[in-house]
């Protein structure tokens, strides 16, 4: 399935309550903004050995017509000085020199969407292999935001990454549609993040040749690419 819109992403962890939060993290949803279905119970496997985490898949419900935004200014504006000071918190704990700045999230569709942003120098170490260290940043700081204020969708970012792994991935998914277009073969992308899978569908959903959907589950779901 692709990841445009109303589709569904399926997450695992050692509870299907971890599993859930994780989720809604991830994809920086409330739980009343989703249906849940839960796939798989956790296991441990006999004596401890060969258990299964569990699973569950998570499908963002239909934005509900509102007279109003979904967060009023004011309440983004509390969100982002509690995630700013939640994430320097974060940084300072970890030993790091930086600074973070509350902006406004111009590639989300959520009007209250905030970004924020880390400043200062050497900072590749939060942003690890592929991201995957950002993402975990991202994560934890959005459940300790969420304990403080109402569900606000925030997105962490070190001095631009995102904005230029984005660009990375639109000319990825443009080049690949223009081989998959030319060869008739579908093609399939490396395991990527809920994000940054919607990245690729949306890059492509209105192109005349070709037409996207994900696949696999939890960490190894990646995005194909076929003819049409």
């Amino acid at each position: 399935m692709s990841d445009n819109n109303n589709t569904s992403d399926s997450f695992t962890g050692k509870s299907v309550e971890e599993a859930i939060v994780k989720g809604l993290a991830q994809l920086g949803l409330a739980r009343e903004q989703v249906t849940i279905q839960v796939i798989r119970e956790a296991s441990r496997g006999l004596l401890g050995i060969g258990g299964e985490e569990a699973l569950v898949r998570l499908t963002p419900l239909p934005p509900v017509p509102m007279e109003q935004p979904l967060a009023a200014p004011a309440s983004a504006e509390d969100a982002g000085q509690i995630g700013q000071a939640t994430l320097e918190t974060l940084l300072r704990g970890m030993g790091l020199r930086a600074r973070v700045e509350v902006l406004r999230d111009m590639a989300s569709e959520d009007e209250g969407g905030l970004v924020l942003n880390i400043v200062g120098d050497d900072l590749g170490i939060l942003i690890g292999r592929r991201g995957e260290t950002l993402r975990d940043l991202e994560y934890l700081t959005r459940l300790l935001v969420a304990q403080k204020t109402k569900p606000t969708k925030l997105v962490v970012d070190v001095e631009g990454y995102r904005t230029r792994r984005e660009r990375v991935l639109n000319e990825l998914a443009k080049r690949m549609a223009e081989r998959v277009q030319s060869n008739r073969q579908p093609i399939t992308l490396e395991a990527m993040p809920p994000n940054e899978r919607r990245i690729v569908h949306i890059a492509l959903r209105d192109h005349a040749a070709v037409t996207t959907q994900s696949i696999g589950e939890g960490d190894h779901r990646r995005v194909m690419i076929l003819p049409k």
